[in-house]
């Protein structure tokens, strides 16, 4: 199934299995987005932009992890 097209709930389950991988399990930090995105969405990587960049613009309110809601922004980013 693509990742575009799992439900609510799938994502939810996907994004919690990384950030459990270590400090708050309802955040993302760079490392554990950075897995995610190689394991689950690695056409992402195929762009211009870099992981970097993604996790820069994924990180509105600037503190150092990605929330569920912030990378709900991705995926419905991707899906368009």
């Amino acid at each position: 199934m693509s990742e575009l097209k799992k439900s609510p709930e799938e994502l939810k389950k996907m994004f919690e299995k990384y950030a459990a991988k270590e400090g708050d399990p309802d955040q993302l930090c760079k490392d554990e987005l950075k897995l995610l995105i190689k394991a689950e969405f690695p056409h992402l990587l195929k762009g211009p932009t870099s992981l970097d960049d993604l996790f820069k613009e994924l990180d509105k309110n600037g503190d150092g992890e990605v929330s569920f809601e912030e990378f709900q922004i991705l995926i419905k980013k991707i899906s368009q």
